[in-house]
């Protein structure tokens, strides 16, 4: 009996085909639409890549992160300062910061690989202040206080944020692609066995420690070209912003709106967090208590998220990476008058 392994569906193709499209229409976006929309877009980008780099990290590698803003912050003022004082040119030094906090990963991975479980989200949140902290006492980007980006004061105001705008949709089709070409490899395989079960991946030859770094820096490269494209468009940067816990609670609420595990699922809860964001954030203290209530609900009702509803309910699931084996039917019975077919080669004396 024979199989075939299954990587696509009519659903996903399509799903691709009409993400395509979209993309080809953004990418005209500031030929005929408004700035403010332009705007908007680049926040969302910066959740959406900020919430991708969380769940590949726990979603996928089960390292359950809270403190990733420290590679958030570290590419925004590793652009501000080459910017500012090296005289590079701000989108420029975008993928630079990135590179620069991917590096940076390497010593702190030494510290944060040390611990598991529970005290492993507590000191990576600790290394983010450690992060913050030493950034406050530097005076030349500002100390506590912050500083703003000189940088693009020669640059109008509408070159500016249409730059800013190519620049977030590249990124985003970029950190898309990049994630789903990777979940798809033998490395996505292993990293999906790490997730389940270390022991049982190390016992069937995946290097797990080799498995964890390498998703570790991959998520800080794409953490820090977060930061750095979020604080070109806000333009001003200060250790708290940078810093804040705020992010790493965010991308958290994101993922398990979508579906943690699930490409697709940091796109479908950037969107609905975004839209949240814009027509409830007036309400203050009551907005915060109505986030805290729909993830509580969430978590009860709908673990799997939105995607992952989806794909139960309907089949849908638009960029799968799963490997589904079918069996192919059983091939009809041979006549009685034909021969049996030799398993085995005779054998002369």
């Amino acid at each position: 009996m024979g199989a075939t392994v299954i990587r696509s569906t009519r659903a996903s193709r399509t799903a691709i085909g009409v993400a395509g499209a979209l993309c080809v229409v953004a990418a005209t976006l500031p030929l005929w639409g408004e700035p403010s929309w332009m705007r908007e877009f680049v926040e969302i980008a910066c959740y959406l890549i900020f919430a991708m780099m969380w769940n590949l990290l726990a979603g996928y590698g089960g390292m359950v992160s809270v403190g990733q803003q420290a590679f958030f912050g570290l590419g925004g003022y590793v652009m501000l300062s080459l910017g500012n004082f090296a005289g590079v040119n701000p989108f420029l030094a975008i993928p630079l910061a990135a590179a620069v906090s991917a590096l940076a990963a390497l010593p702190v991975s030494k510290l944060a690989f040390r611990l598991q479980g529970g005290y492993f989200s507590i000191g990576t949140w600790v290394i983010a202040e450690v992060f913050r902290l030493s950034i406050a006492n530097i005076s030349a980007v500002g100390g506590g206080s912050g500083t703003s980006l000189t940088a693009l004061r020669g640059i109008s105001r509408a070159a500016r944020e249409n730059t800013t705008y190519w620049v977030a949709l590249a990124c985003v089709i970029a950190s898309v692609a990049l994630v789903y070409v990777f979940l798809r490899s033998k490395q996505g395989l292993a990293l999906q066995a790490i997730r389940d079960s270390e022991v049982a991946a190390e016992s069937q030859g995946v290097g797990v420690e080799r498995m964890k770094l390498a998703v570790y820096v991959v998520a800080a490269f794409g953490c820090g070209m977060a930061g750095a494209l979020y604080f070109v468009s806000n333009l001003r940067i200060s250790p708290d912003a940078a810093f804040g816990v705020n992010w790493t609670a965010f991308a958290i609420f994101i993922v398990m709106i979508g579906g943690i595990g699930r490409i697709e699922g940091p796109v479908i809860g950037a969107v609905v967090f975004w839209a949240l964001n814009k027509f409830f954030s007036d309400y203050g203290t009551w907005y915060q208590i109505g986030l805290g209530l729909l993830a509580i609900v969430m978590v009860l009702f709908f673990r799997e998220g939105l995607g992952g509803s989806l794909y139960r309910r309907f089949g849908v699931e638009m960029l799968p990476t799963r490997r589904i084996l079918k069996l192919d039917p059983t091939p009809e019975p041979r006549c009685a008058s034909e021969p049996a077919p030799q398993l085995m080669p005779k054998v002369s004396a």
